[in-house]
């Protein structure tokens, strides 16, 4: 009875398909390949999504891209982050948000060779460096009265040589 029921697919022209028959595998690779490509591009959309998302975030949308301006503003930023008491309850989110733009003006001027040799720009570049150092090492202690001085009379010393034009 099988061989006769054999007999008759095979003059029917029905092809018998079995786990391990030519077609299964053929129909197989060619998911394989579509699924991978389908992987691939997928992979590719997301990366670029997420570069274009980051590029668009406005990560230094505090600063202008004006070096003059900008160096105005987080100096006066900065003086006003610094002169507040250590008891003060809006005290530790005015320091993360000076420690986020010193991060950004940074980033910003230090690459470019017009501005990194200014001597505004080296003077701010010391009283930046100081104030982070101490964010990062004495996050929780209040600022030395000694180091509150000369910070100040570093970021008015940038104020007044960047608005001279040196």
């Amino acid at each position: 009875m099988r061989a006769l029921a054999a007999e008759a697919m095979l003059g029917s022209g029905i092809v018998a398909m079995g786990p391990n028959s030519a077609a299964t595998t053929s129909a197989g690779a060619l998911w394989h390949r579509l699924s991978r490509r389908l992987m691939q591009a997928m992979t590719a959309l997301g990366l670029v999504l997420c570069l274009c998302l980051t590029a668009c975030s406005g990560g230094n949308a505090r600063l202008t891209g004006n070096y003059v301006d900008d160096t105005v503003s987080v100096a006066q930023s900065l003086l006003t982050t610094i002169a507040i008491e250590q008891d003060d309850p809006a005290r530790q989110a005015s320091e993360l948000e000076a420690r986020a733009l010193i991060n950004d003006y940074m980033s910003r001027y230090r690459p470019q060779s017009r501005v990194n040799g200014l001597a505004s720009f080296t003077t701010m570049q010391t009283a930046l460096n100081s104030l982070a150092a101490h964010y990062a090492g004495y996050a929780n202690r209040p600022l030395p009265e000694a180091l509150k001085t000369r910070l100040e009379k570093e970021l008015a010393k940038a104020e007044r040589t960047v608005v001279r034009g040196s």
